[in-house]
């Protein structure tokens, strides 16, 4: 009997073994398949009063590392105190625990920020089940080797800095504050080719640095970055007191910037930074219709046939850093109903132009004639367009009205078609787009307008984009909301005059004087000044 029983026992005993091994087979094979699995089971990190608590993702965490995984690149635009760094540790050590010869590099403006992501991964690889943890070769402050080839290591900002052998995965930590990070990405992303992966994640810190034009970039769809907005109410625990506590804490600036995900400008854009944070919550909507092949004509007004509008349009260089721009607004509410920005050739553009500008009821259509602007505008003179912007050689504007119907002679008075954009007109164009920001007299609609205009900046004594952005949104609206006024101002001059000419007639105190030169042969004495009735014939 004795001896049944302790064969039992003895059978039962290797059964068990032989069943924990099985277990942990399948357990190791589900963490090495799914990081989220992996670092809710088993990864435990520091919390500041509670100590070492298991990792409980929240859905927006777990989201992140599912990113993490589908994108080589991901740009990470987030509130604070999101944990953001914590699941990039977490998924740091998971690809060096599962992965042979994983090189991981973390970057940020300080080395005691860069070590403290490495110091996360320390934390949960030191308790990790021991069938999970990896023999380390090396382990110090900056660095964490395992004896599998994997390895992170923790720099910071430098002109060396990402220039090393092949990264499977560089982190930019609060990648905003990194100095010189240009010249670092240049640098690590070569050292990308083979198939590495980046993470750069940070608060904002103004605009004009290479993270937010990385972000507005990934935005737009013009650089290999998947971005992903983490919004300080992604938090489960947080309401709006929370918020507003942090207004009391940080201020409403700096609040908005680490807890909204704000590109605050330091005060140098032409337009006041909190002016276009106020137009982008309180105006920016996102268009109801999105045409074209690359779907950048954004509609989000259809046309009112009861309505005037005005096109305003910038025309792209031929390089590849510039674009092909305009604007639809309403003349009369300056409500931005409709945008493009995108790279067409000039004779695309120019019908483009033409068939949207019919369909707004034949609008006013300003072109920008500097350079290949010609090209564009010649399409439409082909395309019979009868409502195209003309304006005198000697830069004055004419009343478009009376233009477009022929009252005034365009040879006499040196009308060429386009608006030219000069060292005269270009500040007279910024100012006005200036003060009608500033008076909040305008409408706009376009995301895209905003953030151009967050790094369209006083370069000296000239207004342009920040290097390395584009200013065609801008300049085409600008230059849009300058000829509206100006068009305005001289139809109400011209109607103003022909109250004058009126009364001074009927009352005899107006005397008609033919003219000797025979081509503006319509005048009329008022006050013992010759005034010209043009605009009657």
């Amino acid at each position: 009997m004795v001896v049944e029983q302790f064969q039992y026992y003895t059978n039962m005993q290797r059964n068990s073994k032989g069943q924990l091994k099985d277990v942990i087979k399948q357990e190791y094979v589900k963490c090495a398949a799914d990081p989220i699995y992996f670092l809710k089971k088993y990864c435990m990190i520091q919390h500041p009063i509670k100590g070492k608590i298991p990792f409980a993702l929240y859905d927006f965490q777990e989201k992140t590392i599912e990113d993490f995984s589908e994108h080589r690149f991901n740009v990470i635009l987030k509130a604070r105190q999101l944990g953001i760094s914590t699941i990039t540790a977490g998924y740091s050590l998971w690809m060096m625990t599962f992965h042979l010869d994983k090189n991981i590099l973390v970057i940020a403006t300080k080395q005691e920020v860069a070590k403290n992501l490495v110091t996360k991964v320390r934390v949960m690889h030191a308790n990790l089940p021991s069938w999970l943890k990896q023999k380390c070769v090396e382990d110090n402050k900056l660095s964490l080797r395992y004896k599998n080839g994997s390895q992170i290591k923790a720099v910071s900002s430098g002109e060396d800095s990402g220039r090393s052998e092949a990264l499977s995965l560089l982190v930019l930590d609060e990648a905003a504050f990194i100095d010189k990070i240009d010249g670092i990405w240049a640098a690590a992303s070569q050292t990308l080719s083979t198939g590495g992966q980046c993470i750069a994640l940070s608060t904002p810190n103004g605009v004009g640095n290479w993270f937010h034009k990385t972000w507005m970039d990934a935005e737009d769809g013009l650089n290999d970055f998947n971005f992903i907005k983490l919004h300080w109410n992604v938090h489960p625990d947080r309401e709006q007191d929370w918020r507003d506590e942090q207004d009391k804490l940080l201020g409403p600036s700096l609040a908005a910037q680490e807890c909204d995900c704000d590109f605050i400008t330091s005060g140098q854009s032409v337009v006041d930074g909190v002016i276009l944070e106020e137009y982008r919550t309180t105006q920016v909507q996102e268009p109801i219709e999105k045409r074209g092949i690359d779907s950048n004509v954004w509609i989000w007004q259809p046309p009112n046939y009861t309505k005037d509008y005005i096109v305003c349009a910038d025309v792209a260089r031929g390089d590849s850093t510039d674009y092909s721009a305009f604007h639809i607004m309403d003349v009369e509410s300056l409500e931005q109903v409709a945008e493009y920005k995108g790279r067409l050739s000039t004779r695309d553009y120019g019908n483009l132009l033409v068939n949207i500008s019919i369909e707004y009821n034949n609008a006013l259509l300003v072109i920008e004639n500097n350079n290949i602007g010609w090209a564009t505008i010649q399409q439409c003179i082909d395309r019979e367009y009868e409502n195209l912007f003309y304006m005198s050689k000697d830069l004055q504007v004419v009343d478009v009205h009376r233009q477009v119907n022929n009252k005034i002679n365009r040879a006499e008075k040196q009308l060429v078609p386009g608006f030219t954009l000069t060292q005269k007109t270009r500040p007279l164009v910024v100012a006005k787009l200036e003060e009608f920001f500033r008076e909040k007299l305008v409408k706009v609609r376009s995301n895209r307008l905003i953030d151009e205009l967050f790094v369209f900046i006083y370069n000296g004594s000239r207004a342009e984009a920040m290097s390395g952005y584009n200013d065609d949104l801008v300049m085409s609206y600008a230059m849009g909301l300058w000829i509206r006024e100006t068009a305005l101002r001289l139809r109400s001059e011209g109607i103003n005059l022909q109250k004058k000419a009126i009364n001074s007639i009927t009352s005899n105190q107006g005397v008609y004087t033919p003219s000797n030169n025979k081509n503006d042969s319509w005048t009329i004495e008022i006050n013992k000044r010759q005034e010209s009735l043009d605009w009657l014939l």
